[in-house]
Protein backbone atom coordinates (compact mmCIF):
# COMPACT_ATOMS: atom_id res chain seq x y z
CA UNK A 1 0.00 0.00 0.00
CA UNK A 2 1.30 3.39 -0.90
CA UNK A 3 1.44 5.17 2.32
CA UNK A 4 0.65 8.90 0.41
CA UNK A 5 -1.93 7.40 -1.54
CA UNK A 6 -3.83 5.71 1.77
CA UNK A 7 -3.25 9.76 2.93
CA UNK A 8 -4.76 11.67 0.51
CA UNK A 9 -7.89 8.70 -0.05
CA UNK A 10 -8.67 9.60 3.96
CA UNK A 11 -8.42 13.23 3.15
CA UNK A 12 -12.17 15.11 4.03
CA UNK A 13 -13.54 17.39 1.44
CA UNK A 14 -12.28 20.43 3.43
CA UNK A 15 -8.60 18.95 3.69
CA UNK A 16 -8.26 18.22 0.45
CA UNK A 17 -9.14 21.70 -0.50
CA UNK A 18 -7.81 23.53 2.25
CA UNK A 19 -4.10 21.22 1.44
CA UNK A 20 -4.15 20.92 -2.25
CA UNK A 21 -2.63 24.48 -2.04
CA UNK A 22 0.72 23.74 -2.37
CA UNK A 23 2.00 26.42 -3.86
CA UNK A 24 0.81 28.53 -0.81
CA UNK A 25 2.84 26.79 1.55
CA UNK A 26 5.59 26.66 -0.71
CA UNK A 27 5.42 30.50 -0.97
CA UNK A 28 5.09 30.51 2.73
CA UNK A 29 8.20 28.82 3.27
CA UNK A 30 10.37 30.95 0.80
CA UNK A 31 9.25 33.90 2.91
CA UNK A 32 10.88 32.30 5.74
CA UNK A 33 13.92 31.47 4.22
CA UNK A 34 14.25 35.07 2.57
CA UNK A 35 13.92 36.15 6.37
CA UNK A 36 16.74 34.54 7.46
CA UNK A 37 19.24 35.28 4.62
CA UNK A 38 18.35 38.48 4.27
CA UNK A 39 16.19 40.71 6.78
CA UNK A 40 14.76 44.17 6.23
CA UNK A 41 16.69 47.20 7.00
CA UNK A 42 17.01 48.15 10.89
CA UNK A 43 13.94 49.35 12.13
CA UNK A 44 11.49 47.93 9.41
CA UNK A 45 9.95 44.78 10.26
CA UNK A 46 9.88 41.68 7.99
CA UNK A 47 7.00 38.71 7.58
CA UNK A 48 4.14 40.89 6.90
CA UNK A 49 1.51 41.26 4.11
CA UNK A 50 2.99 43.12 0.82
CA UNK A 51 1.30 46.56 0.41
CA UNK A 52 1.30 46.56 4.61
CA UNK A 53 0.58 49.24 6.09
CA UNK A 54 -1.39 51.04 4.30
CA UNK A 55 -0.51 54.27 5.39
CA UNK A 56 2.31 56.04 7.29
CA UNK A 57 1.69 54.31 11.37
CA UNK A 58 1.61 56.37 14.36
CA UNK A 59 2.38 53.37 16.43
CA UNK A 60 4.88 50.47 15.86
CA UNK A 61 3.83 48.69 18.49
CA UNK A 62 1.06 47.90 20.87
CA UNK A 63 1.17 47.34 24.77
CA UNK A 64 -2.47 46.03 26.27
CA UNK A 65 -3.44 45.80 29.92
CA UNK A 66 -6.58 43.91 29.77
CA UNK A 67 -7.72 44.27 33.53
CA UNK A 68 -9.85 41.34 33.31
CA UNK A 69 -12.79 41.20 35.67
CA UNK A 70 -14.02 44.56 34.27
CA UNK A 71 -13.15 47.72 36.66
CA UNK A 72 -15.53 49.53 37.89
CA UNK A 73 -15.66 52.68 35.67
CA UNK A 74 -18.32 54.14 38.44
CA UNK A 75 -15.71 54.33 41.09
CA UNK A 76 -12.50 54.99 38.82
CA UNK A 77 -12.92 57.22 35.55
CA UNK A 78 -16.77 58.15 35.51
CA UNK A 79 -17.29 61.71 38.40
CA UNK A 80 -20.93 62.03 38.47
CA UNK A 81 -21.20 64.15 42.28
CA UNK A 82 -24.76 63.94 41.75
CA UNK A 83 -24.96 60.05 43.18
CA UNK A 84 -24.12 61.24 46.67
CA UNK A 85 -27.75 62.65 47.04
CA UNK A 86 -29.65 59.56 45.65
CA UNK A 87 -27.46 57.16 47.84
CA UNK A 88 -30.05 53.71 48.25
CA UNK A 89 -32.48 55.32 45.42
CA UNK A 90 -34.18 52.71 43.43
CA UNK A 91 -32.30 53.07 39.84
CA UNK A 92 -35.51 54.90 37.80
CA UNK A 93 -36.73 52.59 34.72
CA UNK A 94 -36.36 55.67 32.59
CA UNK A 95 -32.53 55.32 32.92
CA UNK A 96 -32.76 51.33 33.04
CA UNK A 97 -34.76 50.97 30.11
CA UNK A 98 -35.72 47.46 30.34
CA UNK A 99 -31.77 46.70 29.54
CA UNK A 100 -31.52 43.20 30.88
CA UNK A 101 -29.17 42.65 33.72
CA UNK A 102 -27.28 39.02 34.68
CA UNK A 103 -28.89 36.35 36.62
CA UNK A 104 -26.79 37.70 39.67
CA UNK A 105 -29.29 40.63 40.01
CA UNK A 106 -31.81 40.09 37.67
CA UNK A 107 -33.82 38.89 40.19
CA UNK A 108 -33.01 41.05 43.04
CA UNK A 109 -35.47 43.06 45.29
CA UNK A 110 -34.05 46.77 44.58
CA UNK A 111 -31.60 48.01 42.68
CA UNK A 112 -30.20 51.27 44.81
CA UNK A 113 -27.58 53.26 43.54
CA UNK A 114 -24.47 53.13 45.34
CA UNK A 115 -22.36 56.76 44.47
CA UNK A 116 -18.63 55.97 44.00
CA UNK A 117 -16.90 54.52 47.16
CA UNK A 118 -13.55 57.02 47.04
CA UNK A 119 -13.32 60.85 46.39
CA UNK A 120 -12.48 62.37 42.62
CA UNK A 121 -10.13 64.93 42.12
CA UNK A 122 -8.76 66.72 39.22
CA UNK A 123 -4.96 65.69 37.99
CA UNK A 124 -3.04 66.81 35.69
CA UNK A 125 -2.91 70.15 33.80
CA UNK A 126 -5.90 68.93 31.74
CA UNK A 127 -7.96 68.61 34.92
CA UNK A 128 -9.08 65.00 34.21
CA UNK A 129 -11.06 63.70 36.87
CA UNK A 130 -9.67 60.32 39.10
CA UNK A 131 -10.78 58.62 41.98
CA UNK A 132 -8.35 58.89 44.64
CA UNK A 133 -7.45 55.03 44.62
CA UNK A 134 -5.47 56.19 40.99
CA UNK A 135 -3.01 58.53 42.46
CA UNK A 136 -0.26 57.12 40.45
CA UNK A 137 -2.46 57.32 36.97
CA UNK A 138 -3.05 60.81 38.26
CA UNK A 139 0.43 61.77 37.70
CA UNK A 140 0.36 60.64 34.30
CA UNK A 141 -3.39 62.16 33.61
CA UNK A 142 -1.53 64.38 30.23
CA UNK A 143 -0.28 61.97 28.58
CA UNK A 144 -3.41 59.92 28.48
CA UNK A 145 -6.75 59.85 26.80
CA UNK A 146 -9.83 58.71 29.02
CA UNK A 147 -12.76 56.91 27.09
CA UNK A 148 -16.20 56.91 29.07
CA UNK A 149 -17.95 56.21 25.75
CA UNK A 150 -17.32 52.31 25.36
CA UNK A 151 -19.93 50.11 25.22
CA UNK A 152 -20.24 46.19 24.49
CA UNK A 153 -23.22 43.84 23.99
CA UNK A 154 -21.58 41.36 26.16
CA UNK A 155 -22.47 40.87 29.81
CA UNK A 156 -20.32 38.47 30.76
CA UNK A 157 -16.58 38.30 31.04
CA UNK A 158 -15.62 35.17 28.72
CA UNK A 159 -17.60 36.58 25.23
CA UNK A 160 -16.99 40.06 26.56
CA UNK A 161 -13.11 39.68 26.47
CA UNK A 162 -13.60 37.52 23.59
CA UNK A 163 -15.25 40.43 21.54
CA UNK A 164 -13.43 42.75 22.53
CA UNK A 165 -9.68 40.89 21.56
CA UNK A 166 -10.94 38.81 18.61
CA UNK A 167 -13.93 40.71 17.04
CA UNK A 168 -16.74 38.07 18.26
CA UNK A 169 -18.17 36.46 21.21
CA UNK A 170 -17.82 33.11 20.29
CA UNK A 171 -14.07 32.04 20.18
CA UNK A 172 -12.15 30.61 17.45
CA UNK A 173 -11.18 34.42 15.61
CA UNK A 174 -7.91 35.29 15.52
CA UNK A 175 -6.97 37.64 18.58
CA UNK A 176 -5.79 41.29 17.87
CA UNK A 177 -2.23 40.38 18.30
CA UNK A 178 -2.43 38.02 15.67
CA UNK A 179 -3.93 40.15 13.51
CA UNK A 180 -1.26 42.36 13.83
CA UNK A 181 1.45 40.00 13.57
CA UNK A 182 -0.19 38.12 10.55
CA UNK A 183 -0.48 41.49 8.60
CA UNK A 184 2.65 43.74 10.21
CA UNK A 185 5.01 41.06 10.60
CA UNK A 186 7.87 40.80 12.95
CA UNK A 187 10.48 43.77 14.42
CA UNK A 188 13.08 41.08 15.84
CA UNK A 189 13.64 38.16 14.32
CA UNK A 190 15.22 36.57 17.92
CA UNK A 191 11.31 37.35 19.54
CA UNK A 192 7.82 36.51 18.55
CA UNK A 193 6.07 39.42 17.53
CA UNK A 194 3.57 38.63 19.44
CA UNK A 195 3.58 38.01 23.63
CA UNK A 196 1.56 37.46 26.38
CA UNK A 197 1.69 37.17 29.78
CA UNK A 198 -0.93 37.00 32.55
CA UNK A 199 -1.28 37.74 36.53
CA UNK A 200 -3.71 38.21 39.39
CA UNK A 201 -4.61 39.68 42.43
CA UNK A 202 -2.37 38.70 45.50
CA UNK A 203 -6.04 37.46 47.33
CA UNK A 204 -6.84 34.97 44.81
CA UNK A 205 -10.35 36.96 44.69
CA UNK A 206 -11.31 36.60 41.59
CA UNK A 207 -12.07 33.51 39.77
CA UNK A 208 -11.52 34.38 36.18
CA UNK A 209 -9.73 32.38 33.74
CA UNK A 210 -7.66 32.94 30.85
CA UNK A 211 -8.28 31.11 28.00
CA UNK A 212 -5.42 29.94 25.46
CA UNK A 213 -8.36 31.68 22.56
CA UNK A 214 -7.73 35.48 23.83
CA UNK A 215 -3.93 35.21 22.30
CA UNK A 216 -4.78 32.58 20.07
CA UNK A 217 -4.22 32.44 15.90
CA UNK A 218 -7.88 31.15 15.16
CA UNK A 219 -7.98 30.59 11.70
CA UNK A 220 -4.88 31.93 10.72
CA UNK A 221 -1.90 29.91 10.67
CA UNK A 222 -0.98 29.06 14.17
CA UNK A 223 2.82 30.74 14.01
CA UNK A 224 0.76 34.15 14.56
CA UNK A 225 -0.35 32.55 18.01
CA UNK A 226 0.85 34.76 21.13
CA UNK A 227 3.49 33.21 22.88
CA UNK A 228 2.59 33.29 26.63
CA UNK A 229 5.57 33.85 28.60
CA UNK A 230 5.30 31.97 32.49
CA UNK A 231 5.77 33.20 35.77
CA UNK A 232 7.50 30.35 37.10
CA UNK A 233 10.34 28.26 35.45
CA UNK A 234 11.47 28.47 32.21
CA UNK A 235 10.06 31.66 30.41
CA UNK A 236 8.39 29.64 27.92
CA UNK A 237 8.29 25.38 27.69
CA UNK A 238 11.37 23.45 26.25
CA UNK A 239 13.11 26.79 25.76
CA UNK A 240 16.19 24.73 27.63
CA UNK A 241 18.53 22.41 26.09
CA UNK A 242 17.45 19.14 27.65
CA UNK A 243 20.10 17.64 29.90
CA UNK A 244 23.43 16.16 27.76
CA UNK A 245 22.92 17.99 24.73
CA UNK A 246 25.20 20.55 23.66
CA UNK A 247 23.78 24.22 21.18
CA UNK A 248 25.64 22.07 18.36
CA UNK A 249 24.20 18.91 18.53
CA UNK A 250 20.54 20.59 18.99
CA UNK A 251 21.14 22.81 15.88
CA UNK A 252 22.14 19.42 13.71
CA UNK A 253 18.74 18.07 14.78
CA UNK A 254 17.19 20.92 14.18
CA UNK A 255 18.42 21.67 10.85
CA UNK A 256 17.53 17.54 10.12
CA UNK A 257 14.07 18.09 11.43
CA UNK A 258 13.98 21.02 9.30
CA UNK A 259 14.64 19.32 6.24
CA UNK A 260 12.11 16.25 6.96
CA UNK A 261 9.16 18.67 7.64
CA UNK A 262 10.28 20.38 4.52
CA UNK A 263 9.96 16.91 2.35
CA UNK A 264 6.82 16.23 3.90
CA UNK A 265 5.41 19.82 3.11
CA UNK A 266 6.45 19.30 -0.46
CA UNK A 267 4.07 16.16 -0.37
CA UNK A 268 1.31 17.07 1.24
CA UNK A 269 1.41 21.07 0.84
CA UNK A 270 -0.05 21.93 4.84
CA UNK A 271 0.86 24.95 5.77
CA UNK A 272 1.33 24.29 9.56
CA UNK A 273 4.69 22.31 8.52
CA UNK A 274 5.83 25.66 7.43
CA UNK A 275 4.83 26.71 10.33
CA UNK A 276 6.56 23.48 12.38
CA UNK A 277 9.44 24.83 10.80
CA UNK A 278 9.10 28.40 12.11
CA UNK A 279 8.52 27.49 15.58
CA UNK A 280 11.37 25.23 15.91
CA UNK A 281 13.98 27.66 14.75
CA UNK A 282 12.24 30.79 16.60
CA UNK A 283 12.62 28.55 19.74
CA UNK A 284 16.62 27.90 19.23
CA UNK A 285 16.93 31.69 18.47
CA UNK A 286 14.82 32.51 21.73
CA UNK A 287 16.95 30.67 23.82
CA UNK A 288 19.25 32.97 23.91
CA UNK A 289 17.52 36.14 24.17
CA UNK A 290 14.32 35.42 26.38
CA UNK A 291 16.38 34.63 29.75
CA UNK A 292 18.25 37.94 29.21
CA UNK A 293 15.05 39.92 28.50
CA UNK A 294 13.68 38.01 31.70
CA UNK A 295 16.42 38.81 33.99
CA UNK A 296 15.38 42.29 34.95
CA UNK A 297 18.33 42.60 37.94
CA UNK A 298 20.30 44.53 35.17
CA UNK A 299 17.62 47.24 35.93
CA UNK A 300 18.63 50.55 37.47
CA UNK A 301 17.52 50.69 41.08
CA UNK A 302 15.13 54.01 40.43
CA UNK A 303 13.45 52.16 37.59
CA UNK A 304 12.97 49.12 39.66
CA UNK A 305 11.54 51.55 42.48
CA UNK A 306 9.67 53.54 39.97
CA UNK A 307 7.15 49.80 39.15
CA UNK A 308 6.83 49.42 42.95
CA UNK A 309 7.57 47.06 45.58
CA UNK A 310 6.45 43.97 43.49
CA UNK A 311 8.17 44.51 40.59
CA UNK A 312 10.84 41.65 42.14
CA UNK A 313 7.98 39.06 42.48
CA UNK A 314 7.96 37.11 39.28
CA UNK A 315 4.36 36.77 37.37
CA UNK A 316 3.05 39.88 39.93
CA UNK A 317 1.52 42.88 37.48
CA UNK A 318 4.63 45.52 38.36
CA UNK A 319 6.90 42.62 37.04
CA UNK A 320 5.07 42.00 33.72
CA UNK A 321 5.02 46.25 32.75
CA UNK A 322 8.50 45.98 33.32
CA UNK A 323 9.23 43.16 31.30
CA UNK A 324 6.40 44.79 28.47
CA UNK A 325 9.01 47.99 28.57
CA UNK A 326 11.74 45.42 27.85
CA UNK A 327 10.10 43.61 25.29
CA UNK A 328 8.89 46.80 23.47
CA UNK A 329 12.54 47.97 23.50
CA UNK A 330 13.40 44.82 21.33
CA UNK A 331 10.77 45.16 18.72
CA UNK A 332 7.82 42.96 19.95
CA UNK A 333 5.10 44.29 18.15
CA UNK A 334 1.78 43.02 20.45
CA UNK A 335 2.22 42.22 24.39
CA UNK A 336 -1.03 41.73 25.66
CA UNK A 337 -0.66 41.55 29.53
CA UNK A 338 -4.03 39.83 31.42
CA UNK A 339 -4.57 41.01 34.99
CA UNK A 340 -7.79 39.20 36.66
CA UNK A 341 -9.07 40.48 40.27
CA UNK A 342 -11.77 43.41 39.34
CA UNK A 343 -14.44 41.26 39.15
CA UNK A 344 -15.89 42.59 42.33
CA UNK A 345 -19.44 41.30 42.89
CA UNK A 346 -19.39 41.38 46.71
CA UNK A 347 -16.12 42.81 48.01
CA UNK A 348 -16.21 46.02 46.24
CA UNK A 349 -15.19 48.31 49.61
CA UNK A 350 -12.17 46.00 50.73
CA UNK A 351 -11.14 44.71 47.43
CA UNK A 352 -11.40 47.60 44.44
CA UNK A 353 -8.51 49.69 46.71
CA UNK A 354 -6.22 46.38 46.82
CA UNK A 355 -6.76 45.93 43.28
CA UNK A 356 -5.38 49.44 42.37
CA UNK A 357 -2.63 49.37 44.97
CA UNK A 358 -1.31 46.36 42.76
CA UNK A 359 -1.97 47.79 39.47
CA UNK A 360 -2.25 51.79 39.71
CA UNK A 361 1.61 52.36 40.14
CA UNK A 362 2.64 49.89 37.68
CA UNK A 363 0.69 51.01 34.88
CA UNK A 364 1.72 54.89 35.62
CA UNK A 365 5.27 53.40 35.65
CA UNK A 366 4.77 51.88 32.63
CA UNK A 367 4.12 54.97 30.06
CA UNK A 368 6.81 57.07 31.85
CA UNK A 369 9.58 54.29 31.41
CA UNK A 370 8.72 54.57 27.52
CA UNK A 371 8.09 58.62 27.15
CA UNK A 372 11.68 58.96 29.01
CA UNK A 373 13.23 56.50 26.70
CA UNK A 374 11.43 58.00 23.56
CA UNK A 375 9.44 54.99 22.76
CA UNK A 376 6.29 56.37 24.00
CA UNK A 377 5.38 58.18 20.85
CA UNK A 378 5.39 55.34 18.91
CA UNK A 379 3.72 52.89 21.27
CA UNK A 380 0.55 52.60 21.58
CA UNK A 381 -0.47 51.62 25.76
CA UNK A 382 -4.52 50.41 26.49
CA UNK A 383 -5.54 49.98 30.09
CA UNK A 384 -9.28 48.60 30.65
CA UNK A 385 -11.37 45.87 31.09
CA UNK A 386 -13.87 43.87 29.19
CA UNK A 387 -17.49 45.94 30.18
CA UNK A 388 -18.18 48.44 33.51
CA UNK A 389 -20.10 47.75 36.50
CA UNK A 390 -23.76 48.79 37.74
CA UNK A 391 -24.13 52.09 39.40
CA UNK A 392 -25.91 49.87 41.35
CA UNK A 393 -25.20 48.16 44.48
CA UNK A 394 -25.39 43.94 44.55
CA UNK A 395 -26.07 42.79 47.58
CA UNK A 396 -26.44 44.88 50.47
CA UNK A 397 -24.73 48.57 50.15
CA UNK A 398 -25.05 49.11 54.01
CA UNK A 399 -22.94 46.44 54.84
CA UNK A 400 -19.47 47.83 55.30
CA UNK A 401 -17.77 45.08 53.76
CA UNK A 402 -20.12 42.50 52.02
CA UNK A 403 -21.28 44.38 48.86
CA UNK A 404 -20.21 45.06 44.99
CA UNK A 405 -21.54 45.55 41.64
CA UNK A 406 -22.82 43.66 39.00
CA UNK A 407 -21.52 43.24 34.80
CA UNK A 408 -22.78 46.66 33.00
CA UNK A 409 -22.04 46.71 29.06
CA UNK A 410 -24.36 49.57 28.31
CA UNK A 411 -20.49 52.06 29.08
CA UNK A 412 -17.54 51.44 30.52
CA UNK A 413 -14.21 53.25 30.61
CA UNK A 414 -10.90 53.01 29.17
CA UNK A 415 -7.76 55.18 28.66
CA UNK A 416 -5.15 55.15 26.34
CA UNK A 417 -1.75 56.74 25.88
CA UNK A 418 1.05 57.27 22.80
CA UNK A 419 0.85 56.02 19.43
CA UNK A 420 -0.81 58.76 18.20
CA UNK A 421 -3.30 59.28 20.74
CA UNK A 422 -4.49 62.80 21.72
CA UNK A 423 -3.38 63.23 25.61
CA UNK A 424 -5.13 64.57 28.34
CA UNK A 425 -8.23 64.37 27.36
CA UNK A 426 -11.37 62.69 27.83
CA UNK A 427 -13.63 61.42 25.16
CA UNK A 428 -17.71 60.49 25.29
CA UNK A 429 -20.21 61.08 27.70
CA UNK A 430 -22.42 59.38 30.35
CA UNK A 431 -25.35 60.34 31.64
CA UNK A 432 -25.92 61.35 35.38
CA UNK A 433 -26.21 57.63 36.80
CA UNK A 434 -23.24 56.32 34.61
CA UNK A 435 -25.51 53.88 32.93
CA UNK A 436 -25.88 55.09 29.23
CA UNK A 437 -23.38 56.61 27.09
CA UNK A 438 -25.32 60.10 25.74
CA UNK A 439 -22.36 61.41 24.09
CA UNK A 440 -19.43 59.81 20.89
CA UNK A 441 -20.36 56.16 21.96
CA UNK A 442 -17.45 53.53 21.22
CA UNK A 443 -18.34 50.34 20.41
CA UNK A 444 -15.58 47.53 20.61
CA UNK A 445 -15.79 47.36 16.66
CA UNK A 446 -14.80 51.17 16.99
CA UNK A 447 -12.11 50.36 19.51
CA UNK A 448 -10.58 47.36 17.11
CA UNK A 449 -10.23 49.43 14.08
CA UNK A 450 -8.84 52.94 15.42
CA UNK A 451 -6.16 50.25 17.29
CA UNK A 452 -5.58 49.00 13.82
CA UNK A 453 -5.41 52.26 12.48
CA UNK A 454 -2.79 53.82 14.33
CA UNK A 455 -0.43 51.02 13.24
CA UNK A 456 -1.10 51.84 9.96
CA UNK A 457 -4.12 49.71 8.73
CA UNK A 458 -7.15 50.05 7.02
CA UNK A 459 -9.26 47.53 8.87
CA UNK A 460 -11.50 46.98 6.09
CA UNK A 461 -8.51 45.37 3.83
CA UNK A 462 -7.45 43.65 6.58
CA UNK A 463 -9.16 40.21 5.88
CA UNK A 464 -8.17 36.64 5.83
CA UNK A 465 -10.52 33.97 3.55
CA UNK A 466 -11.88 31.25 5.77
CA UNK A 467 -14.52 28.84 4.66
CA UNK A 468 -15.08 31.01 2.03
CA UNK A 469 -15.88 34.11 3.37
CA UNK A 470 -13.25 36.80 4.02
CA UNK A 471 -13.41 37.59 7.79
CA UNK A 472 -11.89 40.59 9.71
CA UNK A 473 -10.92 41.57 13.00
CA UNK A 474 -13.67 44.38 13.01
CA UNK A 475 -16.15 41.72 11.57
CA UNK A 476 -18.85 43.60 9.54
CA UNK A 477 -18.33 47.17 11.69
CA UNK A 478 -16.16 49.36 13.20
CA UNK A 479 -15.21 53.20 12.68
CA UNK A 480 -12.14 54.91 13.50
CA UNK A 481 -12.51 57.25 16.41
CA UNK A 482 -11.28 60.48 14.93
CA UNK A 483 -11.95 62.13 17.65
CA UNK A 484 -9.14 60.32 20.22
CA UNK A 485 -6.53 60.81 17.63
CA UNK A 486 -3.27 63.51 18.00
Amino acid sequence: MNPILEHQLRLTRRQFFGRTSVGIGTAALATLLAEEQGRGAPGQGTGGLRGLPHFAPKARRVIYLMQSGAPTHVDLFDYKPGLAARRGQQLPDSVRMGQRLTTMTANQARLPILPGISPFRRRGKCGTWLCDFLEHTGTIADDICVIKSMHTEAINHAPAVTLLLTGAEQPGRPSMGAWTSYGLGSLNQDLPSFVAMTSRDREASCGQLFYDYYWGSGFLPSRFQGVKLRSSGDPVLYLSNPAGMSTTVRRGLLDDLARLNHLRQQEVGDPEITTRIAQYEMAYRMQTSVPALADISTEPRHILEMYGSDVRRRGSFAYNCLLARRLAEQGVRFIQLMHAGWDQHRNLPTQLRIQCLDTDQPSAALVKDLKQRGLLEDTLVIWGGEFGRTVFGQGDIDDPRQHGRDHHGRCFSIWMAGGGIKPGITYGETDDFCYNVVRDPVHAHDFQATILHLLGIDHTRLTYRYQGRDFRLTDVAGNVVEGVLA
